[in-house]
């Protein structure tokens, strides 16, 4: 597609799934989760597990170019990575023991805390879902003020059938009154009450071994984005 930037898929081998030496190497990181093994068995994380999910967002790129142009996939930048902040964590251990990458807007910087999508592979499930997890309150604020100045368009998001039928029930986390500045009994009182706006969808972790979990991730992505889309707009 024109203007769209496309990485160089000869920089990153075909996705053919992940291989599950890789989900068999987090399995291993689980019960080894200090500095001295990972540096042992670095390659098999470089091979198994990072590579496999660079060549799976250069894939994700062409099915992206289709309905979210505006979003950055870069197997280089979007990718977390696997060292753990353990600052203020009572939990110590170095590594996480899953993959993920966050996709967003092009031209923002990596940890965009704006609308977005979020997929993960862990040892027992993918993970694929959309949107804004934890809000600060600024964007609460600016959130808010567009459900509640154009409840329309926003129902005609979340009420979609097919988006209900894809990730409802959406256990938002929410106040329980009123945020201060709109009337009880405003017709969007229930939205206005939620504190995050996130959908996603798992699945088993056999379902990506295969080349079609690309396809199948970026089906889910497409579904998420009239909500994505609608969060980045009230930003």
């Amino acid at each position: 597609m024109a203007g769209i930037p496309v990485m160089d898929f000869d920089i990153f081998p075909p996705f053919k799934g992940f291989p599950q030496e890789g989900i068999q190497f987090l399995k291993r990181l689980k019960k080894n989760n200090n500095r001295e093994w990972f540096e042992k068995h670095r390659e098999e994380f470089l091979n198994h597990v990072k590579e496999p999910m660079q060549s799976f967002i250069v894939a994700l790129q062409v099915h992206f170019s289709r309905f979210s142009p505006e979003f950055d996939l870069n197997p280089a930048r979007s990718i977390f990575r696997i060292y753990r902040d353990i600052r203020f964590s009572p939990d110590k251990t170095p590594y996480k023991t899953h993959i993920a990458a966050h996709f967003v807007l092009r031209g923002k910087p990596k940890g965009f805390v704006g609308s977005g999508y979020y997929i993960e592979v862990n040892t027992e499930e993918v993970y694929i879902g959309g949107g804004i997890y934890i809000p600060d309150s600024n964007q609460l604020k600016k959130i808010r003020k567009a459900i509640g100045g154009r409840g329309k368009e926003f129902l005609a998001v979340v009420e979609d059938r097919n988006f209900k039928k894809s990730f409802a029930p959406f256990n938002w986390d929410k106040l329980k009154r009123i945020p201060k500045g709109y009337d009880e009994n405003h017709p969007m009182a229930e939205w206005l009450k939620c504190k995050q706006f996130f959908v996603g969808v798992s699945r088993p972790v056999t379902k990506c071994y295969k080349a079609s979990f690309a396809k199948e991730a970026a089906a889910i992505c497409e579904k998420v984005t009239p909500l994505v889309r609608f969060l980045n707009s009230s930003l």
